[in-house]
């Protein structure tokens, strides 16, 4: 059945208005407002009037026209850079899932990649006065973090810090000292960390506990270095590390992205098996990881648990504006697949450690 909508003189529009609502239940305008506004004033037979003649003429109230009368929008900004890439996809669909689960309206900006999206993603966020940002990791730059605060929004950074913003965000260093005592454990000495050549926060944090950690017990650690931190950026890391005869015998890779270009790469260009040959871990286990043409050990972010976390923190900073800033650290989980050589009694975790 379609939605009925007719025209509105006042407003100019084809919307059911609130004006024909009150005609049709023989009501003030002011009694319609009333009726959908919770805890208002309305006796039960005039709202179910009202109710009835709403029903019928398909009327659904104006939330971001009352929003604005509130002088709150209700729009969360839900900022990145290629929304629709591995984690970074999930993650946005966890966010969307609790803040309407909330009552908030989730709208996604996608930065860009050059100076002109980017400034249009900025006017596009800001000019809609957004009740609050979250922005995701990698993307976008801290000018666009410090415009967001300029601008007296409650601000979210997740996988990433930044100075006075709340943010969520996974002990990576930690992670990286897992994955290395993992390939240590199973023989490895000759180890390579597999991320793009333009290094973010999170990205270097994984690669020093993983360097640190491999360094510290007599490992050689290689870099193979890609133009993205996507499944093209895993093949051209994976030819500048098995291009010649001194390659690594472990990879870990900054995400699972990179790991299945990586290992694509390693199977059909370096005629190498996997794990015999060359063992892999990734970040993030997006469901690819355990289709069978990859079996990825990697390390599991739980995008839900993370989502649920930046909502909480939003709340609180509502609540407390004037708190100082807040952090939000999530343990990672070790899934172990095919990818790797199994490896008993492996001591992988820190005593103490989350």
């Amino acid at each position: 059945m379609k939605s009925k909508r007719t025209s509105d003189s006042k407003g100019g529009g084809n919307y059911v208005s609130a004006v024909q609502v009150a005609k049709a239940a023989g009501v003030s305008r002011s009694a319609v407002s009333r009726a959908f506004t919770p805890g208002a004033s309305v006796s039960a037979k005039k709202r179910e009037k009202i109710l009835a003649a709403a029903e019928a003429l398909g009327y659904q109230v104006n939330d971001l026209a009352r929003g604005l009368l509130a002088r709150r929008s209700r729009l969360v900004g839900i900022v990145a850079t290629d929304p629709e890439l591995g984690y970074r996809s999930h993650l946005v669909a966890a966010l969307t899932k609790a803040l309407i689960h909330r009552g908030s309206v989730p709208i996604v900006i996608n930065t860009g990649h050059t100076e002109e999206e980017l400034t249009a993603a900025q006017k596009t966020l800001f000019g809609y006065r957004a009740e609050a940002t979250i922005i995701l990791s990698g993307s976008p730059p801290s000018s666009f973090v410090e415009l967001a605060r300029r601008n007296g929004q409650p601000l979210i950074v997740l996988g990433r810090s930044e100075t006075g913003a709340d943010d969520v965000n996974v002990d990576n260093e930690d992670a990286g000292r897992e994955a290395a005592r993992l390939f240590l454990a199973a023989g490895y000495r000759k180890l390579a960390f597999a991320a793009p050549s333009i290094r973010t926060p999170t990205t270097i944090e994984r690669e020093r506990g993983f360097r640190q950690e491999a360094e510290k017990n007599g490992a050689l650690v290689m870099s193979g270095d890609g133009s993205n931190s996507n499944y093209q950026g895993g093949q051209e890391a994976a030819r500048q590390l098995f291009s010649g005869t001194d390659r690594p015998e472990a990879v870990f890779c900054v995400n699972d992205l990179v790991a299945f270009g990586l290992m694509d790469h390693v199977r059909r260009h370096a005629n190498l098996r996997i794990p015999e040959d060359v063992a892999v871990i990734g970040f993030d286990d997006i469901p690819e990881a355990s289709w069978s043409a990859y079996e990825l050990t990697t390390f599991h972010q739980d995008a839900r648990q993370m989502a649920e976390q930046a909502v909480a923190l939003l709340d609180r900073r509502e609540a407390e504006p004037e708190h100082k800033p807040m952090h939000v650290r999530l343990a990672t989980q070790l899934v172990l697949r095919s990818s790797t050589r199994p490896v008993s009694d492996l001591p992988l975790r820190n005593e103490g450690a989350a």
